[in-house]
């Protein structure tokens, strides 16, 4: 995907540290617009905008991302620049009637995805597409600015997937498990994805698409199941906690941290041995298996994976 649209960077964003001793009452950037896109039948399709949280970011972020663009919109109650930004959002979310979605993050609620996300100050605004962060700007930006981005995002999305970013342009007839998987994905339904990626290996054991397809929703799964307070408990109390760095690693992957995930799973191999050493190699195998050789973590983690083990 080009980066065209990364780095942008203007007045008016608010640093997260020190933020005011006594929060005021929250203003127009509170609680997501209801905003739905329409069917091809008139009826709604879906919300465009959403509040996530740091449960419900690998459904409503990473999974939907698969299949349609997420704008992420960090802000806060106390942040005076959000409330004239989030409306713009939203609003631009509605007129653009679900080709893509608005993902709003409350950072004072959910300090860890802001963190994993690389946010320094508010609103931040992050594009998610196939899982990953391909632009972003900071601050209180006027619609004109916004639409421009948005435009480019969506001419991006298009020239590089024909439309859909989890798929190719030009693509065959679809097998109707993996059209069934990627459909079970946009829904959130994560647990349909892997047992219909299941069915198309049972007829196709190599099929690499089902292979990566079903590497990556149960990835999803297991991230749904994690509780993010729990395991930073258990890996202050004991670092060399197996269990705890390898769910540490993958809700690392989910909130888009890859190549600092991927980095403490190795320490992990490097530090360990016998059983434990073996059950971190293997989460890391599966872990490159669902990002895929083309995330540029991958490779340099094969490597230091490759020298802590020999």
């Amino acid at each position: 995907m080009p980066d065209s649209l990364g780095g942008l960077r203007l007045a008016g964003a608010v640093p997260l540290d020190p933020k005011p001793a006594t929060p005021p009452p929250p203003a127009n950037a509170g609680p997501a617009a209801t905003g739905t896109a329409a069917g091809t039948d008139g009826a709604p399709a879906g919300p465009v905008v959403i509040d996530v949280t740091e449960e419900s970011f690998a459904s409503d972020v990473v999974s939907r991302s698969m299949q349609v663009p997420v704008v992420l919109d960090f802000w806060a109650s106390w942040c005076g620049p959000c409330k004239q930004l989030s409306p713009v959002l939203e609003k631009l979310a509605v007129a653009d009637g679900g080709r893509w979605v608005l993902a709003k993050i409350d950072v004072d609620a959910n300090p860890g995805l802001a963190q994993a996300a690389g946010v320094q100050g508010i609103p931040a605004v992050k594009a998610v597409v196939g899982g990953r962060i391909i632009g972003e700007f900071t601050g209180a930006v006027p619609e004109r600015e916004v639409r421009n981005w948005l435009d480019q995002l969506l001419s991006l999305v298009d020239e590089a997937t024909g439309g859909v970013p989890g798929a190719a342009a030009g693509d065959p007839a679809r097998d109707p498990y993996l059209a069934a998987a990627e459909d079970a994905l946009a829904r959130g339904d994560i647990d349909t994805a892997v047992e219909s990626y299941r069915a198309r290996l049972a007829e196709a054991p190599g099929d690499a698409e089902a292979l990566t397809g079903l590497a990556r929703a149960e990835l999803l799964r297991r991230v749904r199941d994690h509780d993010p307070a729990d395991i930073r408990r258990r890996l202050a109390a004991d670092p060399d906690d197996v269990d705890a760095a390898i769910a540490a690693a993958d809700l690392g992957i989910a909130q888009g941290d890859v190549a600092g995930a991927l980095a403490g799973l190795v320490t992990v191999v490097r530090r360990t041995s016998g059983p434990q050493r073996e059950q971190a190699r293997a989460h890391l195998v599966d872990l490159f298996q669902a990002l895929g050789d083309a995330e540029p973590a991958v490779a340099p983690a094969r490597r230091s994976l490759a020298a802590a083990l020999f």
